[in-house]
């Protein structure tokens, strides 16, 4: 496992994270969620990414007990606050000082430490003003609750009003977290290039497409058994868009061409996402060990310029690339 600096700041992540959105808590059961994260510290994954909102709650406190008993010092433990984890009250949920706070003390209990590495706007908050929300992250970091500051799907302008409010408060904003693969790609028009300029990494979640680039979604056939498209809980309606004909049949020939790379379509996903220079690291989930171990082939891998040539023409038709769709609630 490779490690990447996050942004300009002296944080350095693994390049390939581990997240438990989706998983710990609802879909997998907790011996088998314990046991991915084992698996994810074998394969020298030191980067673990949640959320408050995920599972309401019981994702950071299955992580939690997940990590007890690991060197702190060697993990970087990420988590996020915007969505609602509570009664549904009206300071139960965006990026009010009183949320922020409440919620970033909620957090340190459940994740079992005293202080969280990177505390992320899972969402940017219209109703409240940046100048609060700032001040808000600021105390935690000046508290030494939080080591940095992240964000999550915001725009270009809404990420540069972030960066200068941070460098007045003096706290450290390093990185966005939005989603990226192959067929999506909406961030690299404006995104990352004020990242670039902002001294901000990006951290992507859905590297694979919630699933669709590991090719075992077939065109015509229904979706295997235990998939996330036949999770009603939520994972069905993340993947629908791309259950499209029109798009499977496009993935299913990417398969060669990751044969020729020597990996797994899965690997070849999360290694498409580190090529580019501005990602720090890619997100990956799991419901069962061996799919770590898969995806962590994608670690440290240079993937030829004409074989990257060769997946924007199979690609070319069916990948999103409209800025416009990076937005919050």
């Amino acid at each position: 496992m490779e490690h990447r600096r996050l942004g300009r700041s002296g944080l350095f992540v693994s390049e390939i994270s581990y997240g438990n959105w989706l998983t710990h808590g609802s879909q997998v059961e907790e011996e088998r969620a314990l046991a991915c994260v084992r698996a994810a510290l074998d394969a020298g994954i030191t980067t673990f990414d949640t959320a408050d909102v995920y599972a309401n709650t019981a994702a950071e406190t299955v992580l939690g007990k997940a990590l007890h008993g690991q060197r702190r010092e060697s993990l970087e433990l990420c988590t996020k606050v915007f969505f609602p984890t509570g009664p549904g009250g009206p300071n139960d949920s965006g990026l009010g000082r009183k949320h922020i706070l409440e919620s970033a003390h909620a957090s340190l209990r459940r994740l079992q430490t005293d202080h969280i590495d990177l505390y992320q706007a899972h969402r940017f908050d219209r109703r409240t003003p940046l100048e609060e929300t700032m001040s808000a992250f600021a105390d935690l970091v000046h508290a030494g609750k939080v080591n940095y500051i992240g964000v999550s799907e915001w725009t270009a302008e809404q990420i540069s009003r972030g960066a200068a409010l941070a460098r007045e408060l003096r706290i450290p904003l390093v990185s966005n977290q939005p989603q990226y693969s192959m067929l999506w790609r909406v961030i690299e028009e404006q995104v990352v290039p004020a990242a670039e300029r902002e001294g901000l990494s990006q951290i992507v979640w859905s590297p694979i497409a919630q699933g669709v680039l590991t090719g075992k979604y077939q065109q015509g056939a229904k979706p295997p058994e235990g998939s996330r498209a036949t999770d009603t809980a939520g994972g069905s309606d993340m993947i629908a868009h791309w259950l499209r004909d029109e798009v499977l049949e496009r993935v299913a020939r990417l398969r060669p061409i990751a044969e020729e790379a020597g990996l797994s379509m899965a690997a070849l996903a999360v290694a498409w996402v580190l090529q580019n220079t501005n990602v720090a690291s890619a997100i990956i989930g799991a419901s069962r060990p061996e799919q770590i171990t898969d995806n962590v082939a994608a670690a440290g891998v240079a993937l030829d310029p004409a074989l990257l040539t060769k997946i924007d023409e199979v690609l070319d038709g069916v990948v999103e690339t409209n800025p416009g769709l990076t937005r919050s609630p």
